[in-house]
């Protein structure tokens, strides 16, 4: 197991899922990760998630480490929950997929859609105009992804900046000011994708409140 850093809080116990809610059916815990796992014979009509129990959180850092075959997933931050009994939520998405397209983009699910792609830093305004800075080339940052193995994903929000690392790269930055779109703060959250069989592998989960 990976030491807890000073300050962070491990949120996933490694042996059951105490703490979290989601269907039963697509999430269980295998081999000391958070698994979500779908199949050909029960295919998801609809996104649904696994939802963090304890509380919202506002100000953060999040680190973990995720695996993914097929498919796409995403881990949620103050995010809403939209349909509790399907356990769908909306809000700001870190994104995850098996190919790497959307890998480290701000995607705001049943919302704004992309916020910022892999290698942009995008400041939104109040109006919701946005101003985009190319901090980085996309297909150089997917470099530093192993898509077939574990990666290190690191969600830092502070105020209206939203920064998503991989591997201790910044992959993508959101500074969300719009009035009556910025999130301050809501639900944690993992995705299932509808669509094709997949399977999402989180652990090592921690979390440390920002000041």
């Amino acid at each position: 197991a990976v030491a807890i850093e000073d300050g962070f809080t491990a949120i996933f116990n490694g042996s059951d899922l105490s703490g979290w809610k989601g269907n039963a059916d697509l999430w269980s815990v295998e081999d000391g990760s958070i698994t979500g796992r779908t199949t050909a014979e029960h295919p998801l009509k609809f996104n649904t998630f696994l939802i963090y129990e304890d509380g919202p959180v506002a100000d953060f850092e999040l680190r973990l480490d995720y695996r993914i075959k097929a498919g796409n997933s995403g881990i949620q931050y103050r995010s809403q929950i939209i349909e509790a009994d399907k356990f769908i939520v909306g809000g700001y998405q870190a994104d995850i997929d098996a190919t790497s397209k959307y890998t480290g983009i701000n995607y705001e699910e049943r919302g704004r859609g992309i916020l910022a792609e892999r290698g942009q830093r995008v400041t939104i305004a109040a109006d919701g105009a946005k101003t985009v800075e190319d901090f980085a080339d996309r297909e150089e940052l997917a470099k530093e992804l192993d898509p077939d193995g574990w990666n290190h994903y690191r969600v830092v929000a502070k105020g209206n900046r939203l920064s998503h690392y991989i591997n201790d790269v910044l992959m993508s930055e959101v500074i969300d000011n719009q009035e009556g779109e910025a999130e301050k703060s809501g639900v944690l959250a993992f995705q299932v994708h509808q669509g094709p069989p997949m399977v999402v592998r989180f652990k090592n989960i921690r979390i440390k409140t920002l000041d």
